[in-house]
């Protein structure tokens, strides 16, 4: 049976996402990164990660 009542999720999913974003936003500033190099590293970045974690 489902858990109809359930509400939430993962606080500490939604926390560690917030800190991600945060942090970012702060590198890109710190960094004075150009636009095309912020779109740059939306595109490779996930990529980079994903063999990292690989």
């Amino acid at each position: 049976m489902a858990q109809e009542g359930r509400r939430g999720g993962n606080p500490t999913g939604a926390l560690a996402g917030t800190i991600w974003f945060f942090g970012w936003l702060f590198t890109i500033g710190f960094a004075q990164l150009s636009w095309w190099k912020i779109i740059v590293g939306i595109i490779i970045w996930p990529y980079f990660l994903g063999i990292a974690i690989r």
